[in-house]
């Protein structure tokens, strides 16, 4: 697992976590944690520890909704999830006890490979971009095939439509996030626009939330994704979502969390949109199609988790410097071709 990393950028006490990790792995070996540049929403952390290693996440110091931060359901998950064919790093151990770092935390496995941020693979040959877009379909399809009641989750979603539920809940938070300098109409045509159009849903399956390039790790030499990051957006739901999530790079600019628009794909060994829909559909043996109205979800989607990195940076807990201004940039950017979306159906 790589990305950057700075000393000194720590925001709990690292004597106590020091103390923690001697109670329960012994030594006398100095705990070194560095802080990562990805975890946008709970911070993340490699620690090392003579030579035992590992990754750290946990909640931020100022919470602005605790169900946005669910640690205890990303290790629940991942723990879960072990064994099957959806590759996860292995967790390793959960503490709730604030007294330690503040807020709840877990640790997991930290795997050797590469973190892309850019759908455009810079530096892999095309031949490496085909077998990556493979593969990154392939865990996808394997999320959404897992017999979740089988592995213990037949509880991990609550009851009723999920797509009024999931509107209901990021609208709540689009209300939370937003402050009174902040305009973003083509976020509140979409909230409209959905609300007006919600199906009945009654596929269910175990979904990511938040499935795209930057939170996979892939094998370090190889072009295989060997571990899927971030599930605290995790959730039993419908998976056309996590599809319309993935696939929203085809529809954003390069600077726009590092997507696809007008660049050569043919030549860069990339599918096209429609093409890596029918390999999922293949893979997943989905008989549903995705729609409009799940692309502009996910765009919906996506415009207010960017405003909740934008408030986030408004109260210094996110690792960019500069994160309220580019998650409000996300945020329009979003809404934007959430709108294009709504717009074409017109």
């Amino acid at each position: 697992m790589n990305g950057q990393a700075s000393d000194g950028d720590l925001d709990f006490d690292l004597r106590r976590l020091d103390g923690y990790l001697k109670d329960w792995l012994g030594g006398s070996s100095a705990t070194r944690v560095t802080r990562t540049s990805g975890g946008m929403s709970n911070p993340t952390y490699f620690v090392m520890r003579g030579d035992w290693r590992a990754v750290l996440r946990k909640q931020p110091n100022n919470v602005l909704m605790p169900s946005a931060h669910a640690i205890d359901r990303e290790y629940r998950v991942l723990t879960a999830l072990q064994d099957n064919a959806a590759p996860t790093p292995k967790p390793y151990r959960y503490c709730e006890d604030r007294d330690v770092l503040g807020t709840p935390f877990y640790l997991m496995e930290w795997l050797e490979g590469r973190v892309v941020y850019d759908y455009a693979l810079p530096g892999f040959g095309r031949d490496e971009r085909i077998a990556c877009y493979r593969s990154m379909c392939a865990a996808l399809a394997a999320i959404h095939k897992l017999d979740f009641r089988a592995v213990g989750l037949a509880d991990f979603g609550k009851p009723g439509n999920y797509f009024a539920r999931q509107l209901s809940r990021w609208s709540k938070l689009w209300t939370e996030y937003r402050r009174g300098d902040d305009d973003n109409p083509a976020l509140d045509s979409m909230v409209r626009w959905l609300a007006e159009r919600v199906p009945e849903s009654e596929r269910l399956a175990l979904c990511h939330g938040d499935f795209r390039m930057a939170n996979l790790v892939f094998h370090p030499t190889e072009p295989r994704v060997v571990g899927v990051l971030d599930w605290e957006l995790s959730t039993l739901g419908h998976p056309l979502v996590d599809l319309a999530f993935n696939s929203q790079a085809w529809r954003m600019a390069s600077d726009e969390n590092g997507g696809l628009l007008g660049l050569p794909l043919d030549d860069m060994g990339i599918p096209r949109e429609q093409d890596y829909l029918e390999l999922y559909y293949q893979l997943s043996g989905a008989t549903e199609r995705l729609t409009v109205f799940h692309q502009v979800f996910a765009m919906f989607r996506g415009a207010v988790g960017s405003a909740g990195v934008a408030a986030r940076g408004d109260l210094g807990n996110n690792v960019l410097p500069d994160a309220a201004n580019v998650g409000r940039r996300l945020a329009r950017a979003y809404a934007t071709r959430g709108l294009a979306l709504i717009e074409s159906e017109s």
